[in-house]
């Protein structure tokens, strides 16, 4: 019994030198965190130092990003100018920042124009300073809204006169004339209002300042039209498109605007904003 025992508690060479140094190696772990702190002394930190460098960097980052910040820093030059659709080049030599000319460029996009001076101040990344500095060569027709020197027709209006109008800048214009091509003119000012955007508080702001003359109206022979004639008008749908066509197809010309009350998918409100524009010779 004690033979086994001992041979089997007996070390030999081989494992008593790794015993060893798995010691060493323990103990050089455990002392290493004293030692680094005996041979290596903590810096102190230089709080004021610290707080002053934070303070620039947020002074930095409020310049960078804040669009109330003092838009004059840098160089500009004032010069006598009207604020609408003034190129951005002109702003900038003016002293504005790219930001802010940004949001006057999408107050305008949204049909936003200035009237009189004081319009301008309304735009939130204008400043009191900026506007205070602007404020003399700002150049308008009036310190008011007198409205466009003529009543526009709007049938035959360009972009160039529907900007005239209040409340209307080139993105509004635009949508204007592209509805008025779909449907081949206006034979109702009141029209306006199906124009995506404008809703009853904007037309009421251009009534009085326009006309209609449904003479100048483009007329389609429906008993010529096709599929791609009849597909521009806002007013049908496919199927009811379609159902006219068919309808002439297996009965003949429509004679006059009560035989295409017998097609069945068209109802009355939809014949009705159509009757201007179709003819039957």
């Amino acid at each position: 019994m004690k033979p086994t025992v001992k041979n089997y508690l007996s070390l030999t060479k081989k494992e008593w030198n790794g015993l060893v140094v798995l010691l060493i190696l323990i103990v050089l772990v455990w002392a290493t965190p004293y030692a680094f702190r005996l041979w290596h002394k903590d810096t102190l930190i230089n709080f004021k130092r610290f707080n002053a460098d934070a303070a620039l960097l947020d002074q930095a980052k409020k310049a960078n990003s804040d669009p109330s910040a003092d838009s004059t820093a840098g160089s500009y030059t004032l010069f006598k100018f009207n604020p609408n659709h003034l190129p951005d080049a002109q702003w900038r030599k003016l002293g504005l920042r790219q930001h802010q000319i940004d949001v006057l460029k999408h107050y305008e996009e949204k049909g936003g124009r200035f009237y009189k001076k004081s319009d301008v101040k309304k735009i939130y990344s204008i400043t009191a300073e900026d506007y205070k500095r602007l404020e003399p060569y700002i150049l308008l027709p009036g310190d008011g809204y007198a409205g466009p020197a003529e009543i526009i027709e709007v049938n035959h209006a360009d972009s160039a006169k529907l900007v005239t109008l209040k409340g209307i800048g080139p993105a509004y214009a635009m949508r204007i004339i592209r509805y008025r091509d779909k449907l081949g003119g206006f034979y109702n000012k009141e029209q306006l209002k199906e124009v995506f955007g404008i809703d009853e508080e904007h037309y009421l702001l251009i009534d009085k300042e326009v006309k209609v003359n449904p003479l100048l109206i483009k007329k389609l022979n429906i008993n010529k039209a096709v599929f791609e004639d009849l597909r521009h008008y806002p007013y049908l749908s496919y199927k009811q498109m379609n159902a006219i066509i068919n309808y002439r197809n297996e009965h003949g010309d429509y004679d006059n605007f009560n035989d295409l009350k017998d097609v069945a998918i068209l109802d009355e409100a939809t014949l009705k904003k159509v009757r201007p524009y179709w003819v039957f010779k």
